[in-house]
């Protein structure tokens, strides 16, 4: 170890012949050491006396020693005070970024669940990587310490595969958004109010108050029906007469029983939109403002408008729906007319709508001359 230490002395060489020299010397020094080494071997150690061990040592540069030991010294000691400075400068900034963070999810409103997880895992992720920079600037080799948490990280991910796909189709879900606490969600063959949404699970309630669990995996890469998503819902009738009846007559009838219902949409008047909070302009200004501010906020005025525009564009490329109520002939069955009739209400009202509607509907055909079919077949007997 000594030789080691000794070819790092470091050593300036002002010109050649100072060069040949220190290397002389640290030539000898190195070779009484090998000579000391190979004496102090178990086979000659039981040979060595007092006087020959001083004769040894006495020929030994301790000057050149001392030197190159102070030198290791300070090297390691200016390591651990740069590691301590990084260490306690990236623990401030990672507090920081961490405040940071948190304030922005707590702005925007972010899922309480996703806010935790995702600090806690922006904290770890940051003090891991400044333990592996610490280890680094002491000198020890990183690359074991990568390699042995990336292989853990296999073998977990190997065993848990299940249970992190759902983890991660939470996240998607916590961070994207498809549907929230309170919509009415369709996936597959299941149906309810979603009740809880879960770093793993999805809880939804049926309208029999049937509690499901759903993983999130499979509804974070699968297709799904949220009916809650929009404010209004198109509700529609399928309503069947007998042939000969007057279809015009079955229009005017369905149509003043969804006239008298005040919870149908009529017109596009009635739809209510979205209303935007409106800012309040400042009352005066104390004093100027610097050309730099008025600069920045013409900048963001503009981009502004740009985005506004962009909206626009994008909405007028998108149908807008006809919220007036419709009667129409959607087919000619075998014993029946199909009736289809379509209105608009808000989805709150759907089920209540759907099911008053068609009680009407029930209650005003017959008085008006309009009959419902029945399944029936005739049979002609041949003489």
């Amino acid at each position: 170890m000594l030789d080691k230490l000794l070819l790092q002395i470091p050593v300036a060489a002002p010109d050649t012949v100072a060069a040949h020299k220190i290397q002389q010397a640290t030539n000898a020094v190195t070779s009484r050491v090998d000579s000391l080494a190979n004496k102090l071997s178990p086979d000659s150690i039981a040979a060595m006396t007092p006087g020959k061990l001083v004769d040894e040592f006495k020929y030994l540069d301790i000057g050149s020693l001392v030197t190159s030991l102070s030198s290791q010294l300070i090297s390691l000691t200016l390591r651990i005070l740069a590691a301590i400075l990084i260490f306690y400068l990236g623990k401030f900034i990672i507090n920081k970024i961490y405040s940071v963070a948190r304030a922005i999810m707590i702005r925007k409103d972010f899922d309480r669940s996703l806010t935790s997880f995702l600090l806690s895992f922006i904290k770890i992720t940051l003090l891991f990587l400044l333990i592996i920079t610490v280890i680094g600037v002491l000198g020890i080799e990183t690359s074991s310490f990568i390699a042995i948490f990336a292989s853990a990280g296999v073998a977990i991910g190997m065993a848990l595969s299940g249970t992190l796909q759902n983890f991660a189709g939470g996240v998607l879900i916590l961070l994207l958004k498809p549907y929230k606490v309170g919509n009415y969600i369709e996936f597959g063959e299941l149906k309810g109010t979603v009740r809880e949404i879960q770093i793993f699970n999805t809880v939804i309630n049926t309208y029999n108050n049937d509690r499901i669990v759903i993983p999130n995996g499979g509804l974070a890469t699968s297709s799904l029906k949220n009916f809650s998503a929009e404010p209004y819902h198109r509700v529609e009738w399928r309503v069947g007469i007998t042939y000969g009846d007057d279809v015009d007559t079955a229009r005017k009838v369905a149509l003043d029983i969804l006239a008298a219902d005040p919870r149908v949409v009529h017109t596009d008047a009635d739809v209510k939109e979205e209303e935007l909070p409106v800012e309040e302009a400042p009352q005066e200004e104390v004093k100027p403002e610097p050309w730099w501010k008025r600069l920045f906020r013409w900048h963001r005025r503009r981009a502004e408008e740009l985005r506004e525009e962009h909206d626009a564009r994008l909405a007028a490329l998108i149908p807008k729906p006809n919220y007036s109520p419709s009667v129409n002939v959607e087919s000619l069955d075998e014993s029946q007319v199909t009736l289809i009739v379509r209105a608009w209400t808000e989805i709150a009202n759907y089920w209540n709508v759907l099911y008053d509607v068609n009680e009407q509907i029930y209650k005003q055909f017959p008085q008006h001359g309009i009959h419902f079919p029945f399944p029936q077949m005739d049979v002609h007997v041949k003489q």
